[in-house]
């Protein structure tokens, strides 16, 4: 789906001021603060809201040619100077560009699901998908019935099903094998037979979900539990949807930790 194109005054005159500060300043200043919003994008990714993410994400598009107009003057504005300048912005938008598809993969993934959702044959979405969904795979008349996901928001933790005690510890879960999966909310229980773990991640912007079997951990930002089938996760973007399997929301992109 393509970006719909707004015109605000307030937004492109803030965002041409902040490339106007940039190109004023001393290289020294402007480049490193261009770093510093890199290193936010890249370190604190889920701990971001969205509005922040798309600020940082328009002040280094916006605040690269100031910066590199910056550089310029201090090299003496000549014509070596431009060519510098010049390299520097195209360089910097490709790397720029590698940045945002980096920050987009999630979302690509998820159109890529919806899309393979879109292809199955169409289904009554009156019937309460939460509990019961037509399975993607198998025979076209199979009907799978989800058994709904027990959460616990115990912060001192809660019962391992295959022994042991699982431990809420700042943002992370401990097991008693020594592994954790950090950056969720105490929101979290297991599948019936103990395989998988699930918890929500902060601020409830998605799943994380661990196969214990397999030692692989999968964070899907946007999606939700929508129950268990086989002792397999099934999500769904939001109430009402047709629940997808783990492998059909993965596809051939698959994201492991």
């Amino acid at each position: 789906m393509a970006r719909r194109f707004t015109f605000s005054p307030a937004v492109w005159l803030s965002r041409i001021a902040w490339a106007v500060v940039l190109a004023l300043s001393p290289w020294w200043i402007g480049f490193p603060l261009l770093l510093a919003m890199v290193a936010a994008l890249l370190l604190l990714e889920h701990r971001l809201a969205p509005e922040h993410c798309r600020l940082l994400r328009h002040g280094l598009s916006w605040g690269l040619p100031g910066a590199l107009f910056a550089l310029q003057r201090a090299i003496g504005g000549n014509v070596f100077a431009w060519v510098i300048a010049l390299l520097g912005v195209l360089t910097g938008y490709t790397l720029l560009a590698g940045l945002e598809a980096w920050l987009d993969r999630d979302l690509r993934r998820a159109r890529a699901a919806e899309a393979i959702g879109a292809s199955e044959p169409a289904v009554d979405k009156s019937m309460e998908w939460p509990r019961l969904a037509l399975a993607p795979i198998g025979p076209p008349a199979e009907i799978i019935e989800l058994q709904l996901p027990v959460w616990h928001a115990d912060v001192d933790g809660m019962e391992d099903p295959n022994g042991g005690r699982v431990i809420y510890r700042d943002g992370a879960f401990r097991f008693d094998d020594g592994t954790q999966v950090e950056r969720v909310s105490p929101h979290a229980g297991f599948s019936p037979s103990g395989r998988w773990f699930a918890a929500r991640m902060e601020n409830d912007r998605g799943i994380v979900l661990r196969d214990r079997e397999q030692g692989r951990v999968h964070r899907l930002r946007g999606w939700r539990l929508g129950g268990w089938y086989r002792e397999q996760p099934w999500l769904v973007k939001r109430d009402g949807d047709m629940p997808l399997a783990l492998r059909a929301v993965l596809g051939e992109d698959v994201a492991v930790d």
